[in-house]
């Protein structure tokens, strides 16, 4: 279990560092955002650790230029900034969970744990259903020749999707990859979320992409002409 932490206060870093060593894993430290991006492209980890305030280049550049390589190594933001834009910002961005400082240790391994558990999936370059094609790297989505402009969380929940094509998914499955794993609000958002994207990738191209599954949920499915 090798972990890279990148993070400028380098006494927290330390604190932090030794810490984990304890607790089992393997830990290199970088202590600017230019040193983190070389180290987490350069080498394998389980997970990074990444602040979001750091010299040279900040947490989110360097978490926006790993996605951009394809580089899906889990992230959690470590960080003093605690602003729910902040934290959707990292989402948005790739992030797979999110600490504010002053935080529980106890709390901390058992995220990582729990992406430790996760993984990485490979994710391949371009995602597609029929003439649907979603480009992570690009953030771009297409059908057919026909560019569609998505926000940033209507590509969140075509990500999710098309990355599962055929699997009945929960409101709960997609709130905790979508949205967040700590999300208590309504869940009733992702109802509203999928009009949303319905009304963008099938309704003006006479499709249905997302199919409701009565009592579950959602699924991507083979397009069909309505």
């Amino acid at each position: 279990m090798r972990l890279l932490i990148v993070e400028d206060e380098r006494e927290f870093a330390e604190t932090l560092r030794r810490g984990l060593v304890a607790e089992g894993f393997t830990v290199d430290v970088a202590h600017t955002g230019r040193e983190g991006l070389w180290r987490a492209t350069e080498q394998e980890y389980d997970v990074v650790v990444l602040d979001i305030m750091l010299p040279e280049l900040s947490g989110y550049e360097v978490l926006k230029r790993l996605r951009a390589a394809e580089n899906w190594t889990p992230v959690l933001m470590l960080t003093a900034k605690d602003g729910e834009y902040d934290e959707a910002d990292a989402f948005d961005l790739g992030a797979d969970d999110y600490l504010s400082k002053p935080f529980s240790f106890v709390v901390l391994i058992a995220r990582l744990r729990a992406l430790l558990r996760r993984g990485a999936p490979a994710r391949p370059a371009v995602l597609e259903a029929a003439d649907l094609r979603l480009d992570p790297s690009a953030r771009t989505v297409h059908r057919g020749q026909t560019r569609i402009e998505l926000t940033a969380r209507e590509f969140g929940l075509l990500e999710f999707l098309l990355r599962r094509p055929g699997t009945a998914l929960t409101k709960n499955e997609i709130l905790s990859h979508v949205w967040d794993a700590h999300y208590d609000g309504d869940e009733n958002v992702v109802e509203v979320y999928v009009g949303y994207l319905r009304r963008k990738i099938d309704v003006p191209f006479g499709t249905r992409t997302i199919e409701t599954v009565r009592g579950v949920g959602y699924r991507l499915v083979d397009v069909t002409r309505s």
